[in-house]
């Protein structure tokens, strides 16, 4: 027998996997998301990130069963590829373990068996072309629009899941108020999406096992690989000024900045002019909230109450680990909403991820923000030549998109995501060992 209703907005990667926990419990659930269905038409198409997977994302897949099915999109990654202005290359590894590694994969590869899963379960409905554009406090209700025809309709919608992303509209009905605290902020760089297809034969053109990375000091040029042999790149570049976006207006100018910038990687983008001048840019921004719940009634999760930078690969892992303590949280405490959504506000401090054997750092986004904006700067950047500098600089690359909480192991020595050693928090959001 199902129990009640609980209303999810946003059926991306976090908003699916949290339906699909709360399914398992017997919840009526029911999803709305503001585009199509992406296994019919991708709304991403064209700046789409790939994402990196790390053992905490590989846990909240697990727990939901689908793990097995994902598995097959991951390419492994060891580590950064530095590709220098000079044409040389240097790999700096994750970890001190060849198996300490995270993972690429698409987004729509990893939302297709999301969505597929869910459509598997009676109990859970997904809502496409529903656009939820805002949220009445007073009487709980979801203002929502169909997008296939304009139709304006209220949902009863306590509890709430809002899973929307960095640009919610359910946390933005709230300003003004002081429930969330919300604060946006828009980076100065955009991006776009670049791809560089398979060999040939279909061989990968760049080393499969790392992440690749030309940094150029304000702006750089990144590369994850696909299990078919290509790879999707990413160029990051200010909006405006010198070096930008503002600057790629036509194909001289594109053959001209690639061929000074990145002549390496610009000799394998068959289609680098139409991909640059063609393809949407990307917006770049934060999200940092005080709260993350309003009374047992809204409970943000994901993007929505901590979008951060991409550049360290930690949002999704981020939003799936926010699935697994709100699906723990659930197990111990049942249907005491309002206990439920302030246990999962108290993540914000300290969480014992009992399930992977690791207790986890702080996470919110005031704390976890200026380890990752400051981490970006000499990101950008070439590793400097004297040697103090340049462990400290090493030190911060193997965050980049990777570090402690994403390899399978990590520089404490640990074996495996199971069965690593636990670490505690501190006030930057950085691990460190828990003396026993």
């Amino acid at each position: 027998m199902t129990r009640e209703t609980i209303n999810i907005v946003g059926a991306g990667q976090c908003g699916t996997l949290m339906a699909l926990m709360l399914a398992r419990h017997g919840y009526q659930v029911e999803v709305y998301e503001r585009f199509r269905d992406p296994r019919i038409e991708d709304p991403e198409a064209g700046r789409s990130i790939n994402l990196a997977l790390a053992a905490r994302g590989l846990n909240a897949l697990r727990q939901v069963g689908i793990d097995a099915l994902v598995q097959p999109l991951l390419v492994p990654m060891r580590g950064r590829m530095v590709h220098g202005e000079d044409g040389r290359t240097e790999f700096l590894p994750y970890g001190q373990q060849r198996d300490e590694e995270i993972y690429s994969v698409t987004r729509l590869g990893l939302n297709q068996i999301l969505l597929g899963a869910a459509d598997k379960l009676d109990n859970l409905n997904l809502n496409f072309e529903q656009n939820a554009i805002g949220y009445d406090a007073p009487d709980q209700y979801v203002h929502v629009r169909d997008e296939r025809d304009g139709t304006l309709y209220q949902v009863a919608a306590s509890p709430l899941i809002a899973a929307d992303g960095a640009g919610s509209n359910i946390r933005r009905s709230f300003d003004g108020t002081g429930t969330f605290g919300g604060i946006e902020n828009l980076l100065s760089h955009g991006y776009k999406e670049l791809a560089i297809p398979a060999g040939p034969d279909g061989q990968f053109q760049l080393d499969p096992g790392a992440l690749h990375i030309w940094p150029r000091g304000g702006f750089m040029l990144i590369a994850l690989p696909n299990p078919g042999g290509d790879f999707t790149l990413t160029l990051f570049l200010p909006n405006t000024g010198e070096n930008s976006f503002e600057q790629l207006t036509d194909e001289q100018a594109v053959v001209s900045f690639f061929e000074t910038n990145f002549p390496d990687a610009a000799a394998l983008i068959p289609n680098l002019v139409e991909d640059v001048l063609d393809h949407p840019l990307g917006i770049l921004g934060t999200v940092r909230c005080r709260h993350w719940h309003d009374r047992g009634n809204v409970l943000l999760v994901g993007d929505a109450a901590h979008a951060i930078v991409p550049f360290h690969g930690q949002g999704m892992n981020l939003a799936f680990e926010d699935c697994v303590l709100l699906d723990r949280i659930i197990t111990e405490l049942g249907s005491d909403w309002a206990s439920v959504d302030a246990g999962h506000g108290a993540r914000s401090q300290v969480c014992a991820a009992e399930s992977a054997g690791v207790r986890t750092r702080a996470t919110t986004a005031g704390a976890f923000h200026p380890a990752i904006l400051d981490g970006h700067v000499p990101r950008r950047h070439p590793l400097p030549d004297r040697p103090a500098a340049r462990r400290t600089a090493e030190s911060v690359a193997r965050g980049v998109h990777g570090g402690c909480e994403h390899a399978r192991g990590c520089r404490y020595r640990c074996r495996r995501a199971g069965d690593r050693a636990p670490v505690a928090a501190d006030r930057l959001g950085q691990e460190r060992p828990v003396r026993s």
